[in-house]
């Protein structure tokens, strides 16, 4: 049986840049603040929480924050306009079958918006 909800909890050294970052660039929604975490909503029944108190996360690509999305491009250019650095262009990946980009946040963490060519059911 399917759990009901995922929350991934991430180390954030800064979570008042984390919070301006999830909230006003990606405007993702505040769900609870528990002082040193804050979570939020990423879709429906899937949440990400930063916290103060975990251990630091070694930076690397060991650890990508996908959000899937038919609108890649349209998150490309709202990324842009807000003044996020995009380290490459929307791109079609042929071996993985799926349209992507990748940036970071103010943690260090790569983040990518993708869309599959086939969608996840």
């Amino acid at each position: 049986m399917p759990f009901d909800q995922t929350v991934t909890f991430l180390y954030s050294s800064d979570l008042e840049a984390t919070a301006q970052f999830y909230e006003e660039i990606l405007e993702l929604p505040l769900v609870r603040d528990q002082g040193v975490c804050r979570i939020y909503k990423s879709s429906r029944d899937a949440y990400l929480g930063f916290c103060t108190h975990l251990d630091k996360t070694p930076l690397s690509r060991n650890i990508i924050l996908t959000l899937v999305t038919n609108d890649v491009d349209t998150w490309y250019a709202i990324l842009l306009a807000k003044g996020v650095e995009v380290t490459d262009l929307p791109a079609h990946n042929p071996k993985y079958q799926i349209y992507h980009f990748f940036f970071k946040d103010p943690n260090g963490y790569t983040l990518e918006i993708q869309r599959f060519d086939d969608a996840l059911t």
